[in-house]
């Protein structure tokens, strides 16, 4: 913050709404910190000299003749090598009883990458879940979501992740987070021994929720500090974007903003987007992968938040209990890395691309048998066998505890077909059917 002395200090409030106020000043720039009768607040609109500051925690109590003092400068992050291992609220402020952080400071929010700066992404990011990796394998520098119920525990699925991946760095920005799953989250990642690749900035709950708009952008602040900097491999993980978009309709709704779709603000494609692009690959190794969990409540794939999400994303990761296990699994029908035949076959052993067409095929056949029992119909033995299969698919591959490598996986379903299938069924090619159909 600047010394007293340069601090502006304004008490003639003229406008309070529910979340915001305005008052006459000059010099002030778009999107600058201030403090309204001690609360945070941001400038959101200048018109001459009338500004308008969003207060994060709203307006309730806030006289007309509240101080006003801008800090002269938007919300910024200290970057350096001592981010590593330390947890922050929004503001970038720690939050682990740790020291200060020093370092230079960066105005968060800024512009992505220059597209002339990026790679084609190429390489394989292996999380060890195989209904990640067998069938919407990730890489390096991609956006995907996972979608899922509220109630699915896509936070456990998240923390798997962060511990299974391979990146130099991992970033968690936590949004509306309870404090039960925030505490799960560091335990996690302090009983795997992997916290000083850790990095988290958290609102809870208990945080009011305006607050959660900086989160995205502080951890890509954070993220791009270590990729292009430090030329690292960074994972972002994002959760929950449907808790962020919430707290962006109430602030529209506040400034009344006339909503669009499902009481969204209008510009919620373009917020989205801002956020997601900035995944990356950079032809010098340093990347930034983005994983997100946008919840969907009531299986409502239509809602604006999934749908603009879809339209920005490569794929989406789909989150579904198998009642037939009683396990939450990777839903292969509705799962998809647009990214994968990026990697798979070249990053991978030659035959993936192969199994993985066969197994969802095969799978695709299971579902079709069920539909048939439903109504009423005769199954074939075919059909026995395919919903054999996919009990087994589900159970040995899908389910999101499965943790194995991609060989493994690959081994795992070539038996799986052996139990079940002739290989004309399979229709796998010969060429490496003569290597892995007799492979015990």
């Amino acid at each position: 913050m600047a010394g007293t002395a340069f601090q502006k200090i304004y008490t003639k409030l003229t406008q309070i709404t529910k979340a915001t106020c305005t008052v006459q000043a000059t010099g002030v720039g778009n999107e600058e910190l201030a403090t309204v009768g001690g609360r945070l607040a941001q400038v959101v609109k200048i018109i001459d000299n009338q500004v308008t500051l969003q207060i994060f925690e709203g307006t309730e109590g806030i006289g007309t003749d509240a101080e006003v003092i801008f800090f002269g400068k938007p919300p910024t992050l200290k970057v350096s090598d001592q981010l590593a291992g330390r947890f922050f609220n929004a503001y970038g402020e720690p939050i682990d009883g740790g020291p200060e952080i020093e370092g230079d400071e960066v105005e968060i929010g800024g512009p992505s990458v220059n597209p002339v700066r990026r790679k084609d992404p190429s390489e394989l990011i292996a999380t060890g879940i195989a209904g990640i990796d067998l069938n919407n394998t990730l890489v390096t520098g991609q956006k995907i979501p996972f979608f899922a119920d509220p109630d699915q525990p896509y936070n456990q699925v998240m923390a798997t992740v962060a511990l299974r991946t391979k990146a130099d760095k991992i970033i968690l920005g936590g949004m509306g987070l309870s404090n039960d799953d925030y505490l799960y989250y560091k335990n996690s990642f302090e009983n795997a021994g992997v916290i000083d690749k850790i990095i988290a900035f958290i609102n809870t709950t208990d945080n009011p929720p305006v607050e959660r708009l900086l989160v995205p952008d502080m951890a890509l602040t954070a993220a791009e500090y270590f990729a292009i900097q430090k030329n690292e491999a960074v994972l972002v993980l994002l959760t929950d974007m449907t808790l962020y978009c919430d707290a962006l309709s109430i602030v529209s709704n506040r400034m009344d903003q006339i909503p669009s779709k499902d009481s969204m603000p209008g510009s919620l494609y373009s917020d989205l987007a801002k956020i997601y692009e900035k995944a990356v690959q950079f032809p010098t190794g340093g990347s930034i992968t983005i994983i997100a969990v946008t919840t969907i409540s009531g299986g409502d794939i239509t809602h604006a938040i999934p749908d603009n999400t879809g339209y920005i994303t490569e794929g989406q990761l789909y989150l579904r209990r198998d009642t037939d296990i009683g396990k939450v699994i990777i839903d292969p029908a509705r799962s998809l890395s647009r990214l994968r035949n990026k990697v798979i076959g070249k990053r991978t052993r030659a035959d993936h691309p192969q199994v993985m067409s066969a197994s969802v095929r095969l799978n695709a056949d299971a579902m079709n048998a069920r539909t048939k029992l439903e109504n009423g119909f005769d199954l074939t033995d075919y059909d026995q066998r395919a919903l054999q299969f996919a009990r087994d698919y589900a159970e040995q591959i899908l389910a999101i505890d499965v943790n194995i490598d991609t060989e493994e996986m690959l081994d795992k379903t070539w038996a799986l077909f052996r139990k079940y299938f002739t290989p004309e069924e399979v229709g796998i090619k010969d060429e490496f059917m003569k290597l892995y159909w007799n492979k015990e």
